[in-house]
């Protein structure tokens, strides 16, 4: 009888560990739980003797130009970096501004360099997650960017997407588009890898 009873709970064993396997450890998380609430916080109070913070949302493209990925954890890490430079902590107010601000969406911080200073203007930025686009519920290009020194233009923009049809743990790529839908370039970006 004994031998029965393992076999059976080996074999719920293995079906949980083929389950589990297949969730990622570490992924997006588009409604943060407090536990992840408290690891966000500790990660960003943890991050002001690192100078890698932020790593793990940098995404380049084919060109080596970079994007940070802004999820909810990442969002809440940097504002408790913020505090703990200043030496303060986040107030229990704060973090529910910042979880009301950032659950449920999936943003981008982008910068682009260009000829003329309204070249990102009109820039439409696309997500491709699954064969399926989703477009932006926030988007904000610069509309005059920063000259720099050798003469071109340095536009910073930022593009917000709901999460209501994105897997934690999807390949998804941000594609920036003119307005005539030629594609300027894109971004791909593994959910899995990030928190």
């Amino acid at each position: 009888m004994t031998g029965c009873v393992n076999a059976r709970s080996l074999g719920w064993i293995i079906v949980l560990l083929i389950l589990l396997g297949s969730a990622p450890l570490s992924a997006a998380s588009f409604q943060l739980t407090p536990r992840e609430v408290e690891e966000a916080i500790q990660a960003g109070r943890r991050s002001v003797s690192a100078e890698e913070f932020g790593v793990e949302w940098q995404v380049a493209n084919s060109a080596g130009a970079a994007i940070t990925v802004v999820t909810p954890f990442y969002r809440l890490a940097q504002e408790a970096r913020n505090a703990a430079f200043k030496q303060e902590t986040l107030r229990p107010r704060e973090i529910t501004r910042v979880l009301r601000e950032s659950n449920g969406r999936l943003s981008f911080w982008a910068v682009f360099e260009g000829s003329r200073p309204e070249f990102a203007r009109w820039y439409l930025p696309v997500l491709l997650a699954r064969g399926r686009q989703i477009k932006a519920s926030f988007v904000q290009n610069e509309r005059t960017a920063l000259r720099q020194e050798e003469g071109r233009y340095l536009a910073r923009c930022f593009y917000s997407f709901p999460t209501n049809e994105l897997r934690p743990d999807d390949r998804i790529t941000l594609l920036i588009l003119i307005r005539d839908g030629r594609e300027i370039t894109r971004y791909h970006v593994d959910l899995g890898a990030i928190r």
